[in-house]
């Protein structure tokens, strides 16, 4: 008996300690600052059981030369936009940058999940939260995961938060 609830409440745990897969979120929440880094965009699910037809990913400022890898079955469009100011990027330097990743025309059942990926050079900011917009649009309306924590809450307080990524250290030996 003692075996069997060492068991369930091992399992309780691990349950407990999982994340539930309730909304669009980076597969890690954390990066080194100014790197070049592999966003992983999970999509856990449609829209009230409603497919998802297409995913449009907003890029913050401070976030540049975005790249989205392509999705078999997905068209893939950018949308690019004047800088506010120009950024040196290596040997280059940027006036206008990829703002808006869009992924359109396919089908993911809500009974799947899938996963829309993009490299990008992170801002050379340690600790600071940058939030990434995301519009899961479905066959049957959509899930606008746009909402951005005011001073004082957390992603936790919000219905439909933006994905949100914290800057760490920078990487030691980075190409800076």
């Amino acid at each position: 008996m003692t075996r069997l609830l060492s068991a369930a409440s091992l399992a309780a745990m691990l349950l407990a300690a999982t994340p539930a897969l309730a909304h669009v979120e980076l597969e890690k929440n954390t990066a080194p600052a100014g790197a070049d880094f592999k966003l992983v965009f999970m999509v856990p699910h449609g829209c009230a059981g409603s497919a998802t037809v297409a995913l449009r990913v907003r890029i913050p400022d401070g976030v540049i030369k975005a790249k989205p890898m392509p999705k078999a079955g997905w068209t893939l469009t950018t949308v690019s936009e004047k800088l506010a100011q120009p950024v040196q990027y290596y040997s280059t330097t940027l006036t206008e940058d990829v703002r808006e990743i869009d992924w359109t025309d396919g089908k993911l059942p809500d009974d799947y999940y899938d996963e829309f990926t993009i490299l990008a050079k992170l801002p050379d900011k340690p600790g600071a939260v940058i939030y990434f917009p995301v519009i899961q649009q479905c066959a049957k309306g959509d899930s606008r995961w746009i909402e951005i924590p005011a001073k004082g809450q957390t992603g936790e307080d919000l219905k439909r938060p933006a994905p949100a990524l914290t800057l760490g250290p920078k990487q030691a030996g980075g190409d800076d």
